[in-house]
């Protein structure tokens, strides 16, 4: 299975739409976002992905009250999670976070193969003991890199960085 980990979208509605149709087009089979999608109008666009996507909330929160309504009832693909996530996919026991220091402390608690999380905007994938660590960047596409998210490939452990391409309108 390959799951799509995304983060810190901040209301970038064409970097967002550019991720759910690069999933949608290559066979991703699950969603993560770690946070920072931050307005309930990102909600319909991440709805888009044709499975099931999972959220929570980052430090930039957004309308907590129509956001976890939506999710699940008007839009049931989506399942948001409220501050912390976890999920089991492709045989693995998966939490995601917003905060790399929270990550880092569910990581080491030995009960989870994967952790992901963002806040930090900066790409990177890591093993701490038997867990594999990774924050997918960020999709605003404010910082000096382009716009990026992950893949994890459930079956080999290998992460991929997807970068959206500004130029074009999709990946």
């Amino acid at each position: 299975m390959r799951i799509a980990i995304l983060s810190d979208t901040h209301d970038n509605i064409p970097n967002l739409r550019a991720a759910v149709t690069y999933c949608n087009a290559y066979g991703v089979g699950v969603v993560i976002h770690c946070g920072d999608l931050i307005s309930p109008f990102m909600l319909p666009v991440l709805a888009e992905f044709g499975g099931a996507a999972h959220l929570i909330y980052g430090n930039n929160m957004g309308d907590q009250h129509l956001i976890s309504r939506r999710c699940g009832t008007s839009l049931p693909t989506l399942t948001h999670h409220g501050i912390l996530g976890a999920i089991e996919a492709g045989g693995l026991k998966i939490a995601f976070t917003h905060y790399p220091e929270m990550a880092r402390g569910l990581a080491a608690q030995g009960r989870f193969q994967v952790v992901c999380c963002g806040h930090n905007h900066r790409y990177g994938v890591e093993r701490l003991g038997d867990c594999l660590l990774i924050n997918p960047g960020e999709l605003l596409g404010a910082e000096a890199t382009p716009p990026c998210f992950a893949i994890l490939d459930t079956a080999s452990l290998e992460v991929e960085r997807v970068e959206i391409d500004n130029s074009r309108p999709v990946c």
